[in-house]
């Protein structure tokens, strides 16, 4: 078996390994090799082929007897992937057996052969990305519940604002991988089903026999039956391309989150650390966040393909010219950059480095500022609202001003120490008493993914 030479560099960095098998030369080839074989059974099941033919097809529909090379340069002739593989399956059947290849791939069209494999090979990329998902929904769970009570200052805008927690963060990532699986499970009976329409997609070819054997080809590859076949009808491919782009895009946001965490005036929560990742040609220093990079990537790359899919769905009558070519590595490839996000979120979110520490330094870099709003609520219930947002905003002011803690220019102002004791003062002025719901946040989120995966 030949391989042609491929850009590999980048694979093991973007793409995990197990997706790209589903989706290599020999991942194509099988896939549309075992729609072929299927075909024949069900021909054969309902009378429509000699049973004899079966096993003759079936001993052929083996990827590894085929020559990629030579198939790469007969496609570019052919304008498709099924009809040089279908040609050269009937070389190969009939070296042995020319009763048995008169009936190769009868009655089908080569969409048909294309499509379908390509949904037995989105089958086996849906269970790895199902699979993946799970893994980090459970680690996702388990850092948010560590994390609960964790606080680290909220940001707005990119500025400082009241406090929230670490688990409270995680939750919110944990809260969009549940979402995912969610719509993945509900499109599954719309995207595993079989393609089968013949030249223009009535199976006219098949005569009576059409709907027997589109019943029996379906159940020989456990797919669905749709209402009918969907030659130029995209909506089911462009339907997981779009819930793939939710999860590049989700991803994008936790890869974000921690990059911007591990910047240097940051420093609260990093990568793990590994010998020889994440460091630079020229400064010893340097730890980069390069797991987050991939998640960032990822969900940069993702929208522009699946605007190709998007773009490609307006296909002409029953068999598109050129919309439908536009398809075939797009897919593949969002189904690819996924995997590889999914791969290096694991080992993000599982090897997670905390420095709580330096979160409560840089909840005190504004000296109280971000729990003005904690004092400025309590004292609008005594003073009134606009009379306390006043005070509260002339204290921040001077806290400023004069480079002071805000606790202590609270503590100097008359105003509020007449409604205001010490040990309220302090007390409203400890982030940990200023988390809200966050703890309830956590919770829910958790509860969400235990159900999934009950």
């Amino acid at each position: 078996m030949n391989q042609r030479p491929g850009n590999q560099l980048f694979d093991a960095y973007f793409t995990a390994r197990d997706m790209r098998e589903v989706f290599c030369d020999q991942g194509r080839v099988q896939a549309m090799l075992d729609f072929e074989a299927a075909l024949a059974r069900a021909e054969a099941q309902v009378g429509l082929i000699p049973s004899a033919a079966v096993a003759p097809i079936e001993a052929a529909c083996r990827a590894g007897h085929y020559d990629f090379a030579a198939l790469g340069d007969a496609i570019a002739t052919a304008g498709n992937s099924a009809i040089p593989l279908v040609k050269a399956l009937g070389k190969q059947i009939a070296a042995t057996d020319a009763e048995a290849e008169r009936y190769v791939h009868l009655g089908a069209t080569s969409q048909d052969v294309m499509d379908t494999g390509l949904v037995l090979q989105l089958r086996l990329a849906l269970e790895l990305i199902e699979r993946d998902l799970a893994q980090l929904g459970e680690v996702l769970a388990t850092q948010a519940l560590r994390f609960v009570a964790t606080p680290l200052a909220g940001r707005t805008w990119l500025q400082h604002a009241t406090p929230v927690t670490l688990g409270m963060k995680i939750a919110g990532w944990l809260g969009a991988i549940s979402r995912s699986r969610q719509r993945l499970q509900q499109l599954k009976p719309r995207l595993l089903v079989l393609q089968f329409g013949g030249a223009s997609g009535t199976l006219a070819a098949l005569g009576a026999q059409a709907m027997p054997i589109a019943e029996a080809l379906a159940a020989q590859l456990q797919l669905s039956l749709p209402d009918q076949p969907w030659h130029t009808q995209r909506d089911r491919l462009v339907e997981f391309g779009s819930v793939l782009g939710l999860i590049a895009g989700s991803l994008g946001k936790l890869g974000r989150d921690i990059s911007l965490l591990m910047q240097t005036e940051a420093g609260e929560v990093f990568e793990p650390a590994a010998p020889g990742k994440g460091g630079s040609s020229t400064m010893p220093h340097k730890r980069n966040p390069v797991g987050a990079a991939v998640l960032i990537g990822a969900a940069t790359r993702v929208p522009g393909l699946l605007s190709t899919l998007f773009s490609a769905m307006p296909q002409e009558h029953e068999r598109s010219l050129g919309l439908w070519h536009a398809e075939w590595e797009t897919l593949p490839e969002i189904c690819c950059l996924v995997s590889g996000s999914l791969k290096q979120a694991l080992l993000v979110a599982d090897g997670l480095e905390v420095d709580a520490a330096r979160m409560a330094r840089n909840l005190d870099l504004t000296q109280g500022l971000v729990l003005a709003e904690a004092v400025s609520i309590v004292l609008a219930q005594r003073v009134g609202r606009d009379t306390a947002h006043h005070l509260l905003e002339q204290c921040c002011k001077r806290a400023v001003a004069e480079q002071r803690h805000l606790r202590a220019v609270l503590g100097d102002e008359p105003q509020v120490t007449a409604e205001l004791s010490a040990t309220e003062l302090d007390d409203l002025l400890d982030p940990a008493h200023y988390l809200g719901q966050a703890h309830t946040w956590v919770e829910r989120a958790v509860a969400e993914h235990s159900a999934l995966t009950a």
